[in-house]
């Protein structure tokens, strides 16, 4: 686990309240805890993407509203691609299956699907890295010949957030019902 993995896992965990800790002890109801308290710290992680995600995303809407004020409107629609995909991902993303399994549900999730969705979105954290340095690079590149190319970039980069996070709906989809 990765140490940001381990802090949100930690305080769920931590915050347990006491009649849980005690139910935990109980055998067979331990290992529900166990996965409830990972399926918490997976929304934990995601609610992290989501709004770091969103950073980014206000700041292609303020390069954008910089270049309306300097009268340089080819560029925004340029930018506004990668900002409908950076919005879409924090959405899908804040949206997505919690991995949750109860009893009636159409889509069961087990103990390694479980551990892969947690993988799948803690690899999605390393994506706002680099939807952040496509960010600098564009900001890096205005006035420059190498802005349409950094642009373009973050539009692929943006797309690639997407992308990833499909990979993680295919986990979901195959899971047994």
């Amino acid at each position: 686990m990765s140490d940001m993995q381990d802090q949100l896992y930690g305080k769920v965990t931590s915050d347990m309240d006491p009649f849980k800790k005690i139910l935990s002890k109980i055998p067979g109801f331990g290992g529900y805890m166990e996965r409830q308290s990972r399926r918490d710290s997976d929304k934990l992680l995601r609610e992290t993407v989501a709004s770091r995600i969103e950073e980014q995303y206000q700041r292609v809407s303020a390069l954008q509203r910089d270049f309306i004020s300097r009268g340089e409107i080819r560029n925004v629609d340029d930018l506004e691609a990668a900002a409908i995909k950076l919005r879409t991902f924090a959405d899908r993303i804040r949206r997505a299956t919690r991995g949750y399994s109860g009893l009636f549900d159409a889509v069961k999730i087990n103990e390694t699907e479980l551990a892969q969705l947690y993988q799948f979105d803690a690899a999605l954290l390393d994506r706002v890295d680099d939807v952040s340095r496509a960010v600098d690079n564009v900001e890096a590149s205005i006035g420059s010949d190498g802005l349409p190319a950094a642009m373009r970039n973050l539009v692929t980069t943006a797309q690639s957030c997407i992308d990833a996070f499909n990979r993680r709906e295919e986990v979901v989809a195959a899971s047994p019902a």
